[in-house]
């Protein structure tokens, strides 16, 4: 079976429940967004939310989509860069435990950890101190990091950093990987649009986004935006929240719903619904199969805090995904 890696910034995730709005407005974080801080901006976040209710998690985007995919049975493996802290034992010691092969690399910055800001509507605002995350660098990837690899998965919170970008797709398109990219955040998107464009044209297979981040990459409306977007890749996919996904391959659309679910966090939904659709790529389902197993992920993960689900909805998950596979 095709076995994925992906390659993203290794965070511990702090998910903070906010009794109302107004602390964003204090901390001056756009609703929504994914602002990057430094150490000081990160700990006025931290002291200015110690009484709220906070959860901890391995998180980061790509890491978030390889840990459902090893969850569903894939071999897997992560690479990134940590710090030798608390923060990145654990980090490291939750990639084991849940049977993804870390290549992780140490660095003398402190773990990278993301603040999430989790709204009463359950809109999520991330204050995202990078640390040892930034660090990953062209030097740390080498040929050999994609060896019995089939599917390469970047997030596209990586993409500030141009020079590892354009490495990692090279390498793994030497190696014959199909690469697979989530837009991640609509201010990114709007900071990279050129190179975005570019690496895509020329590397990418696969592009992942949401409708405010394929509005920041093509200027237009969902389904406009698919077609934009599926003219430089094999496969787009524009996720539109409530109203499910659009899909477009070999100039066919489909269009998948969403489960009944009830939303508590939407946090780690665009991540595991890539988890979804990609292991049904490895399957070799067709592309309503790939969505509606996408959907099922995504559905499940907002019913809970933070992207990390317990065994026994990962139990349900396995059991909806498997009469998909068979229908």
């Amino acid at each position: 079976m095709s076995k994925v890696i992906g390659m993203g910034n290794a965070l511990v995730d702090i998910m903070t429940r906010l009794e109302s709005d107004a602390l964003l407005h204090e901390f001056n974080l756009p609703k929504g967004s994914m602002q990057l801080v430094d150490s000081n901006a990160a700990e006025i976040v931290s002291k200015g939310t110690h009484h709220l209710h906070k959860q901890q998690s391995s998180g980061g985007s790509a890491a978030n989509t390889i840990h459902g995919l090893a969850s569903l049975g894939i071999d897997t493996g992560f690479i990134g860069t940590i710090g030798e802290d608390e923060f990145g034992l654990f980090f490291h010691e939750d990639l084991m435990k849940n049977n993804i092969h870390p290549k992780l690399f140490k660095v003398k910055a402190e773990s990278g950890r993301a603040i999430a800001l989790i709204s009463p509507d359950s809109e999520r605002t991330f204050a995202t101190y990078l640390g040892a995350a930034i660090e990953l660098s062209v030097d740390h990837l080498t040929e050999d990091i994609f060896d019995d690899f089939h599917y390469f998965h970047i997030e596209g919170y990586l993409v500030q950093n141009h020079d590892l970008i354009r490495k990692a797709v090279e390498l793994a398109k030497a190696k014959g990987l199909t690469v697979s990219l989530d837009l991640a955040s609509f201010n990114v998107v709007e900071a990279n649009l050129g190179f975005l464009k570019e690496i895509i044209k020329k590397y990418v297979d696969i592009v992942f986004a949401n409708e405010e981040e394929a509005k920041a990459f093509t200027g237009l409306q969902p389904e406009e935006s698919l077609h934009e977007i599926a003219k430089d890749c094999d496969i787009a996919v524009v996720k539109v929240g409530k109203n499910g996904s659009l899909i477009k391959k070999d100039g066919t659309v489909y269009t998948i719903g969403v489960i009944k679910a009830d939303s508590i966090d939407t946090t780690g939904a665009g991540d595991v619904y890539a988890s979804g659709f990609i292991y049904g790529l490895v399957k070799g389902l067709s592309m309503q199969k790939c969505g509606e197993i996408g959907a099922i992920l995504s559905g499940k993960v907002i019913e809970v805090i933070g992207a990390k689900m317990d065994s026994p909805r990962w139990d349900a998950i396995r059991k909806m995904v498997a009469d998909v596979e068979q229908s």
